[in-house]
């Protein structure tokens, strides 16, 4: 649970690091089971349950193995038996809890490789891409590796989380991955920079501005992220995908599917992780 001066900064900032919250070996696991995907899907076996791979545009000069080429991997959450354990942490659940109430779902799940020379993602708010209601998610940030001044680290602006979700444009790089837009309307002079180690992780609103810069250094910076929602949001993507999916540029082949039957069956996987404040499990 959040302590009191813990709680009094998510209040005020819209985020809280939570420091060596999860175990090195856990998150160890996370990037060798999020590489084994990779190298699973490189060899033509497709990933289950509508889960894609997002390639990087900017790949490296090093770059050899099927992750070196990857941006994303999305939707691990509701079968992988390393990634939806850590789903349903019970330190995680219990901060969340702390800010969504007992009856939470996770609704998205995305493994970040930011390999050398990887671009970072333009400032923006996560609920952007979520048109729920309500409109308040949590997304949990799992440092995977070491998020240092010049690998990539993510920069945020405390305070914006309580501002309505600004327009936001597509990143018109030509090197820009799947997804990317940006704020192009305000001040981000206040920006703070989150250094992490691994293990550590970072909590906040899905309304908080932020961003990540580029990886300029030599090795790999990864991250596991997660999203919650209070149970029985109302998710409205499939009409805002079908009328503005195009925003979203480049799209994935295996995302582009996914949109195309949004509307019907979903986009998101919202998966039950705690029901009265019981760790709940998903079904088949």
């Amino acid at each position: 649970m959040l302590t009191e001066e813990q709680a009094e900064q998510w209040d005020e900032d819209g985020f809280v690091i939570l420091r060596h919250l999860l175990d090195p070996p856990l998150v160890r696991a996370q990037l060798d089971r999020a590489v084994e995907l990779c190298r699973l899907e490189a060899g033509g076996e497709r990933l289950p349950k509508g889960s894609f791979i997002a390639p990087e545009k900017n790949s490296w000069p090093g770059a050899e193995q099927p992750e070196d080429f990857v941006s994303k991997v999305f939707l691990l959450h509701h079968w992988d038996p390393v990634f939806g354990p850590v789903s349903r942490d019970p330190h995680i659940l219990a901060a969340v809890a702390d800010l969504l109430g007992p009856d939470l779902d996770c609704f998205l799940s995305q493994f970040i490789f930011k390999n050398p020379g990887a671009i970072g993602q333009p400032w923006h708010q996560d609920s952007f891409y979520f048109p729920f209601e309500p409109d308040h998610q949590v997304g949990v940030w799992i440092a995977v590796t070491a998020a240092t001044a010049d690998n990539g680290p993510l920069w945020v602006l405390p305070g914006s989380h309580r501002e309505t979700v600004h327009h936001h444009v597509p990143d018109t790089r030509e090197s820009a991955n799947f997804g990317y837009v940006e704020i192009i309307d305000h001040d981000m002079a206040d920006e703070v920079c989150v250094l992490m180690d691994p293990g550590d992780v970072l909590v906040f609103d899905s309304h908080l501005m932020h961003r990540s810069m580029d990886n300029g250094s030599d090795a790999l910076r990864a991250a596991m992220v997660y999203h919650y929602g209070v149970a029985g949001t109302i998710d409205r993507t499939g009409e805002v995908l079908e009328a503005a999916g195009d925003a979203l540029g480049d799209i994935p082949d295996a995302a582009a599917a996914r949109i195309q039957t949004a509307k019907s069956d979903g986009y998101y996987l919202w998966t039950p992780v705690l029901r009265d404040g019981v760790v709940a499990f998903p079904t088949a």
